[in-house]
C-alpha cells in the first residue's frame, strides 16, 4: 500500500477498515446532510478533495476537464458552495428543503491512487413546497485515514436517471 501525507503531513498509510467501518462513514455523511450540518458535512473532506457530479450517463472515466458535469468542485469551491447554500440568497434552498437519504450496497473495490475505492448506491428524497424530487443513482468515493479519521479525498455521483425531469436541476448536495 501507498502512502500519502497532506500538507500537514497527517496523514497515514492507506489501509484497509471493514465495510461496516465504511458503511458507517457513509451512514453518518447521509445525516449530516439531512439534518442540514453543512459544515460539518465539509469537514468529512481533505483539503486537496474534489467533489463531482458529472451530466447523466457518464462514467469514471469521464473528467471535467472533457465532459460537462454539473458539478466539479475542489475543496475550496466546494468551501464556496457550503457556505452559498447557507444564505438566503440561494433561493432554489432557501428556506432549505428537506431530505431523506438511503445508502445501500456498500462495497470495497480496493486501494487506488486517490485512497480507498467505495461505491454505493443511493436514492435521496428532496421535498420543498409540497413537491418531492427523487435523485437515484452510484456514489463512488476514494477514502482516506486522516489523523486517525476517515476522510474523502474524492466523490463522484453518477445520477442513474434519464433526465432531471420534472425538478431540473441539482440545488442539492447529493
Amino acid at each position: 500500500m501507498m502512502a500519502e501525507q497532506d500538507a500537514a503531513g497527517t496523514r497515514s498509510a492507506l489501509k484497509l477498515r471493514t465495510r461496516a467501518e465504511y458503511e458507517d462513514f457513509l451512514f453518518n455523511e447521509a445525516a449530516l446532510l439531512d439534518e442540514w450540518r453543512p459544515d460539518e458535512w465539509l469537514a468529512l473532506f481533505t483539503t486537496d478533495s474534489i467533489y463531482e457530479v458529472p451530466t447523466m450517463g457518464q462514467g469514471l472515466e469521464t473528467g471535467p476537464d472533457n465532459t460537462l458535469y454539473y458539478v466539479a468542485d475542489d475543496y475550496r469551491r466546494l468551501q464556496h458552495r457550503v457556505k452559498r447554500l447557507g444564505k438566503p440568497s440561494a433561493h432554489a434552498e432557501w428556506p432549505h428543503s428537506t431530505h431523506v437519504r438511503a445508502v445501500n450496497n456498500v462495497r470495497i473495490l480496493g486501494v487506488e491512487e486517490l485512497g480507498v475505492h467505495i461505491a454505493c448506491t443511493f436514492t435521496t428524497y428532496r421535498s420543498k413546497h409540497h413537491v418531492t424530487d427523487t435523485y437515484i443513482g452510484h456514489a463512488h468515493y476514494w477514502l482516506v485515514d486522516e489523523g486517525g479519521e476517515i476522510r474523502i479525498n474524492a466523490k463522484r455521483v453518477l445520477l442513474g436517471m434519464n433526465s432531471l425531469q420534472p425538478h431540473g436541476k441539482v440545488s442539492i448536495i447529493l
